[in-house]
């Protein structure tokens, strides 16, 4: 699922190079904490949260393949 994340975010950041996500896991729960580029960053969290919201879905129904509960954090 991190392959999934990071092949996203790539296609949205003009620099793919300052993505860096950190997985926890515990138990059935995954979180992923995704940090960009200061530039990027309004890039990631798109018009009124729109595109996190749409990663954070996707995330989501990938984890619900495998029967997991995940979500994704975006730091700054």
């Amino acid at each position: 699922m991190k392959e999934l994340l990071t092949y996203i975010v790539k296609n949205l950041v003009t620099e793919p190079d300052a993505i860096a996500i950190t997985e926890t896991s515990e138990g059935d729960n995954i979180t992923f904490e995704l940090r960009v580029a200061q530039a990027d960053m309004g890039r990631v969290i798109g018009r009124h949260g729109r595109i996190a919201k749409e990663i954070r879905t996707l995330m989501k129904a990938a984890g619900s393949r495998e029967n997991k509960k995940v979500t994704v954090e975006i730091c700054d």
